[in-house]
């Protein structure tokens, strides 16, 4: 029995990063040896066990084959003669096909500390294109990684894998997986790019791919394409450090955009009920969280009127935080409001821009809030007109606000 070190551990630490999560490698054992030495068994298709101390993964070597279309369609071969470079062989980037012995040596049978060295996304074989879900972690690797490139190569074999109708095949959470984990790295935008270079993205979130090619107003956007500003917008939700709910949000708050009748363009009147309404079935095929899906809904609808504080009348104010439910759900509408200076600061020139309309809004906010409905509604004998009092309080606490 011999153990390696594989995978992502490997990868990140030849890169200078830190190492979280290790898997383990497994030659010529036998479930029944793993079990002897009080490992626990935890696979379902194939044998991997749990470390009793540490509880870290650690799987037989093993080779697969397809057969069925899909993910999910491949029959596991796990033996004690299936040999480490057997093992690295189905893995799916040269990067992550480098093996550490216990020793601290290095195997690297696939040229992976070359294409680390070069910052090249490269697949190991082609056995790469049996599993659509490589699409999107090679698209997530360019997110994570910001100076690499993927291989000319392994670009043609992914445009080929999409037009065989392989992402077709790929589930709703394991495409919300890979795409949440995306939109959580460092430049999100590449990931999306990467998606539509491939084709994926027209198969994965056409609402998306539309949108690039669509005019904007020069005045209010200098980079003019939406799909071009939609990038920039996900990659200042990135530079702000958002939350996944206001980077979701980020992607997903102008997709109106391209269904804007082609008479009125570049204007883009009434975008803000159309996105929502292009948002809900994105959020129904990904399953996207609960809390996702209400930010990204609220900042599709309200973006526009979040940007025009200063243009609006107090009862307008109190309408929208109404609608947002801010005053019960602060934390969640402060996620709306972290959206919104991103698709304020995307813009191209617009970078350093304050964004002056989030803090207004926290302090129009916080000044409704202030106002006591309990004390307001317990004066009151006639409860029919306790709603009309409250809004009363709250619109005359707004006005002194800027008196």
């Amino acid at each position: 029995m011999k153990i390696y070190s594989v995978g992502g551990a490997v990868r990140d630490a030849l890169l200078g990063l830190e190492v979280i999560d290790r898997d383990w490698v497994v030659v010529g054992a036998r479930p029944e040896e793993m079990l002897a030495q009080g490992f626990r068994p935890v696979g379902k298709d194939f044998p991997v066990f749990l470390h009793p101390q540490t509880h870290e993964e650690y799987a037989l070597a093993r080779t697969e084959r397809k057969t069925a279309p899909g993910y999910a369609g491949f029959s596991f071969h796990a033996a004690p003669d299936v040999t480490l470079e057997d093992d690295l062989l189905r893995r799916d980037l040269t990067i992550n096909a480098i093996a550490q012995d216990e020793a601290g040596n290095l195997i690297d049978p696939y040229h992976g500390r070359e294409d680390l060295a070069a910052g090249i996304l490269r697949h190991v074989s082609p056995a790469f294109a049996e599993d659509p879900v490589r699409i999107l972690r090679v698209a997530r690797f360019m997110a994570r990684f910001a100076d690499f490139r993927v291989a000319p190569e392994t670009m043609e074999l992914m445009r080929a894998m999409t037009a065989a109708g392989e992402v077709d095949a790929l589930v709703a959470e394991r495409v919300w997986q890979e795409i949440s984990n995306g939109l959580m790295a460092a430049q999100p935008s590449r990931m999306f790019e990467t998606l539509r270079e491939c084709g994926a993205l027209a198969k994965l979130l056409p609402e998306l791919d539309a949108l690039w090619g669509v005019p904007q107003r020069a005045d209010y956007h200098p980079e003019i394409d939406t799909g071009v500003h939609m990038m920039m917008v996900l990659d200042m939700a990135a530079r702000l450090d958002t939350p996944l709910p206001a980077r979701f949000a980020a992607l997903t708050h102008d997709l109106g955009k391209a269904t804007t009748p082609k008479d009125i363009l570049p204007r883009h009147h009434g975008h803000e009920q159309r996105s929502v309404d292009l948002l809900i079935p994105v959020c129904d095929r990904w399953r996207v969280p609960t809390e996702c899906r209400d930010v990204a809904r609220l900042t599709a609808r309200y973006h526009g009127n979040i940007h025009c504080f200063d243009e609006l009348r107090d009862s307008t104010r109190l309408d929208l935080l109404e609608r947002c439910d801010a005053l019960r759900r602060p934390e969640r509408f402060d996620l709306v409001l972290q959206a919104c200076e991103a698709d304020y600061r995307g813009r191209l020139g617009w970078g350093e821009r304050d964004y002056v309309q989030g803090a207004a809004w926290r302090a129009a906010r916080e000044t409704v809030r202030g106002v006591d409905a309990g004390a307001i509604a317990a004066r009151i004998d006639d409860a029919a007109k306790v709603p009309e009092a409250i809004r009363a309080a709250r619109l005359r606490a707004l006005a002194s606000d800027h008196q």
